[in-house]
């Protein structure tokens, strides 16, 4: 298909077709969420589920992606679909017009192939961690604040969020630090090219390791965890 020519050779045909019969879930389409969900939609993973309870305002125009002066107001899930229909009308979308909570999680993840983290809610990152678990599907988190981001890739039995978080501040420092517009696309960039990875399975993984990133001085590490 003409529409996925440009994918050909950094992937093979066989590669490039089984993406439409996979399933992702994005939690969160805000300012990670949104670049991830154009992203997967682009690459034509074939079955995306976008979850997000909160509706765009001004604040968000300075960095996410399905914001716009069109938009505010608007529920983010809704927002994400519609787009979605636009980028690829190939991809079939189900929408989470709610917050992900303990009581509907597993209804949300279960039958996914993957799950990705685009939330600023430690909490809830750590909810998601505990029924992809649950449900023997892998998570891949990112988190942004400021200049800074990071990214792993965590399957069941690896609790990598215990490690990440476990001095107990839920706060997170996304309100401290604030974010620009180029951290949120680096970050959900990197999560997409784990995601694909995940999927075809191919390429090393994130997993056990964190990729610490520092744009103000341009320092990328891999920290073995």
């Amino acid at each position: 298909m003409k529409r996925y020519l440009r994918n050909m050779n950094m992937l093979s045909p066989e590669e490039n077709a089984s993406l439409s019969s996979f399933k992702a879930c994005v939690v969160g389409c805000g300012g990670l969420g949104g670049y991830i969900i154009e992203m997967l939609a682009r690459l034509g993973i074939g079955h995306l589920t976008v979850v997000d309870g909160d509706v765009f305002d001004e604040t968000n125009l300075n960095r996410q992606l399905l914001s716009d002066m069109n938009s505010l107001g608007k529920p983010k899930a809704i927002v994400a679909r519609d787009r979605i229909n636009v980028v690829n009308p190939l991809v079939k979308v189900k929408v989470i017009n709610g917050m992900l909570t303990e009581e509907n999680c597993i209804e949300i993840l279960q039958g996914h192939d993957v799950v990705v983290d685009a939330l600023d809610s430690i909490d809830t990152r750590l909810l998601i961690q505990k029924h992809a678990e649950e449900l023997n599907i892998p998570l891949v988190h990112g988190a942004i604040a400021g200049w800074y981001g990071q990214v792993t890739t965590i399957f069941p039995g690896d609790r990598t969020l215990d490690f990440l978080y476990s001095n107990n501040d839920k706060k997170g420092l996304e309100a401290e630090l604030g974010n620009p517009s180029f951290t949120p696309a680096l970050v959900a960039s990197i999560e997409v090219s784990e995601v694909l990875k995940i999927l075809i399975n191919r390429g090393d993984l994130l997993r056990r390791k964190l990729l610490s990133i520092n744009t103000l001085n341009q320092e990328y590490e891999i920290i073995n965890l």
